[in-house]
């Protein structure tokens, strides 16, 4: 009798641990979006497949005319996910978007950059994507674009601050041993993305730091407002593309991006810039890369490239700038593809 009574005692007590377990992670899953466990174990959650309840009701009050932010959370952040996908207004938005924003000046196909483009060595193809137009087809047709104008270049195996440091290949960096072009979209901080395009090279892949906002800036306001606290001050528009996260949220890329052909995709592709002039070539500032100091002398290499005096560039580098204006410019581009 007695032992009867010690095993309902812990079937009970279990009961309760995983009735509370199951709470605290749907709680985890409703703020962060996803499972994530550490750096090496990280599993996007669509929302859609976890919280359908909650987008029923937000889509109601949204018909009923509600105000979007009608999920408002007390967190330290205050911040959405955004590797899930926004519900915009219909006035703009890349899901319910301004089919009249589309500009007649990019509707040459030829502009469109293809496979032999990104056929090139990573620090060269960092150089070479600027200037260059990132063009993401929203789903009503509308088309958001920004000129790309900061870059950084990851080399591959022998770049001990990139993800492929020692040729390590994992679930979440599979897209830069892919073959040139390949999208590279991940997470930082649970909360936010990067997008990266492979280049030449095993693991060597170029991440996009920055844009200037060309064309469909009232849906990228928007995009970007979603992301943010309620009652923030509204996004400058020379800020809407400044940063590596911030281009993502611009432009709604989501980790659906992942692994996709950035020379054949349908929803997202490069073009030459058509208002560029071929006989003033840019001003091309090398510096060190943002926020890997913990790298030691990797740290130190300048493969960040940006355009110098671009109002748009993240995290301006004043020594790095006098030094490309007196043609001083920083020299250490030591590794087996540097050009």
């Amino acid at each position: 009798m007695l032992a009867l009574m010690s095993i309902q005692h812990e079937i009970h007590v279990f009961t309760i641990f995983k009735n509370i377990l199951h709470t605290v992670l749907k709680i985890v899953v409703s703020v962060t979006g996803q499972w994530c466990f550490s750096d090496w174990f990280c599993f996007l959650v669509p929302r859609g497949d976890i919280m359908a309840g909650t987008k029923r009701k937000m889509l109601a009050l949204a018909v009923a005319g509600a105000p979007e932010n009608v999920n408002k959370r007390n967190s330290v952040s205050d911040l959405k996910p955004q590797g899930t996908p926004i519900k915009l207004t219909k006035a703009s938005g890349c899901e319910k978007g301004v089919g009249s924003d589309r500009s007649h000046y990019f509707m040459d196909n030829q502009q469109r950059l293809g496979e032999q483009f990104f056929n090139q060595p990573c620090i060269s193809l960092a150089k070479a994507l600027l200037g260059k137009v990132l063009t993401r087809r929203c789903a009503d047709g509308t088309e958001l674009r920004g000129k790309i104008i900061e870059t950084e270049a990851y080399p591959g195996a022998e770049d001990k601050a990139s993800h492929s440091a020692g040729g390590k290949r994992t679930k979440r960096n599979t897209a830069m041993f892919m073959k040139a072009g390949t999208i590279y979209v991940y997470p930082i901080y649970g909360i936010y993305l990067c997008m990266n395009v492979s280049s030449e090279g095993e693991g060597a892949a170029v991440l996009l730091r920055a844009l200037e906002p060309l064309q469909g800036l009232p849906v990228m306001r928007e995009l970007r407002a979603a992301r943010r606290k309620e009652g923030a001050c509204r996004v400058k528009d020379k800020d809407l593309c400044n940063g590596p996260s911030k281009l993502c949220q611009a432009l709604d890329v989501s980790r659906y991006f992942d692994r996709r052909d950035l020379a054949s995709d349908p929803d997202m592709w490069l073009e030459n810039d058509p208002n560029a002039n071929s006989e003033e070539p840019y001003n091309i500032v090398s510096a060190t890369r943002i926020g890997i100091e913990s790298h030691g002398e990797w740290a130190k290499k300048p493969w960040r490239f940006y355009l110098c005096g671009h109002p748009c560039v993240s995290v301006v580098n004043k020594v790095a700038e006098r030094q490309s204006l007196s043609g001083n410019e920083i020299n250490d581009f030591s590794t087996s593809d540097a050009v």
